[in-house]
């Protein structure tokens, strides 16, 4: 597993190269994922051996596309993808903070860790979803989710959000494409679709968001 995991880090920081200091916290973040891994699930194990390019690549890669964004809100964080990740790269900047809503006692208490040993700028709330984004405090420059619910139902959760600002990044599989004819249904968006790196996935992109009706 160790060369593995070796061979695969160097891959994907060459899709998303990060500085020395945020390759030390991402360090100590996985160390730390694959140590509680043993016992709570919090990555599919099928996936270990690509830890790097299948999640925190993946995850990086949202930097890119915001790059003036200090203050993200990441719905449903889980193992900390893209939320711990993205706190590992924005600890260098002045201001920066990561607000990660996680419903699962189990994850969340993962996620303090975790944020705690990478030494990096997040909160974590331990609540349902749906009812914590009205009350994240202050300014959200960025919103994001990954693997937590179909389109449609993203747009709800993160509409109040963006209706006050915030750039809504979705990190979506092959499907993208149904995803999008079902949300359409109920919502007015303008998408803008970005090509992952790290595979056969999307980035849906959102600055408005208007229910139908």
């Amino acid at each position: 597993m160790d060369v593995a995991l070796a061979a695969d880090k160097a891959v994907a920081l060459k899709l998303a190269p990060v500085s020395r200091e945020t390759e030390a916290r991402l360090d100590r973040y996985v160390a730390l994922l694959l140590d509680w891994q043993a016992k709570t699930n919090l990555v599919a194990p099928s996936t270990l051996p690509h830890l790097w390019t299948r999640h925190i690549a993946d995850s990086l890669q949202l930097v890119s596309l915001a790059p003036s964004a200090k203050r993200w809100a990441d719905l449903g964080s889980g193992g900390g993808f893209p939320g711990v990740v993205l706190a590992c790269a924005m600890a260098e900047t002045p201001g920066a903070s990561v607000h990660l809503v996680e419903r699962i006692a189990k994850k969340a208490a993962f996620l303090r860790e975790a944020i705690r040993v990478a030494g990096a700028p997040g909160v974590v709330h331990l609540a349902e979803i749906g009812d914590n984004v009205d009350r994240i405090t202050g300014p959200v420059d960025c919103v994001t989710a990954r693997a937590l619910a179909p389109l449609h139902q993203l747009i709800g959760l993160a509409e109040p959000l963006v209706r006050s600002g915030a750039k809504a990044l979705f990190l979506k599989g092959q499907d993208v494409e149904a995803e999008l004819t079902e949300a359409a249904k109920y919502w007015t968006i303008q998408p803008q679709l970005h090509q992952s790196r790290t595979g056969d996935g999307w980035i849906v992109e959102l600055n408005e968001i208007k229910r139908r009706g």
